[in-house]
């Protein structure tokens, strides 16, 4: 296996770890937000699997498995492309390297919004397990969902910094306009999930505890 081809789900964390810290990028933020997402499924099916009885918690650990997998797929395609572009910027200045360059930095936006999707469709898991799930790994709920936050936050940071690279790198008639249009509208997407799960988060743990209850006793 070739350095650049490290597969989270087959490597000790200590060497992944040790990869990510190094100064090449491959892997790097995408794939670092992909672990997390994978973290966030996993601590999520623990939630369903502490939740017996529960015909929709059984049938959420199903999803959940699914999804991790998804992500540890899209943490290695993420460090698979990340080095294709750390390539492509370290190219001679020239036309070529701008073609280079643009197609890259596509790939590497679609990279990170595929890794945005999959952390996506986990906020209706949590929002599931917070209806259903066991009281008593409320805890491992809200790590999960802190996680899928901070996931979801690298996601938007990452592609946003590759539109902006992308458009500092664009041509006439490059044919990128609806490219950079969908990419765009997915992020906000993306950006409006994250919002969303905070509010969920917010009514979890102590602190939503402590809000409920000031609101009860105002009523």
């Amino acid at each position: 296996m070739a350095d650049d081809d490290l597969i989270p789900a087959a490597t000790p964390l200590d060497e992944w770890l040790d990869r990510l810290a190094e100064d090449h990028g491959a892997p790097g933020g995408g794939a670092a937000c992909a672990v997390m997402t994978a973290i966030a499924a996993a601590l999520l099916g623990m939630v369903a699997a502490y939740t017996p009885g529960e015909p929709e918690a059984a049938s959420a650990r199903t999803r959940l498995d699914r999804v991790r997998r998804q992500a540890t797929a899209a943490a290695e395609a993420d460090g698979v492309r990340s080095a294709g572009f750390g390539a492509a910027l370290a190219m001679d200045d020239g036309p070529e390297r701008e073609s280079a360059v643009r197609a890259a930095t596509v790939e590497a936006t679609d990279s990170s919004l595929a890794v945005g999707r999959v952390a996506a469709s986990l906020l209706a898991e949590v929002r599931l397990l917070a209806d259903v799930g066991n009281p008593n790994v409320e805890a491992d709920l809200v790590v999960a969902g802190e996680a899928l936050a901070a996931a979801l936050a690298g996601v938007v940071a990452t592609a946003r910094a590759d539109l902006d690279l992308l458009d500092a790198h664009r041509a006439p008639g490059d044919g990128l306009d609806d490219t950079l249009a969908r990419a765009d509208a997915e992020l906000r997407e993306i950006a409006d999930a994250r919002g969303e799960l905070a509010r969920m988060l917010a009514g979890l743990g102590p602190r939503g505890r402590r809000g409920r209850g000031t609101a009860d006793g105002a009523r």
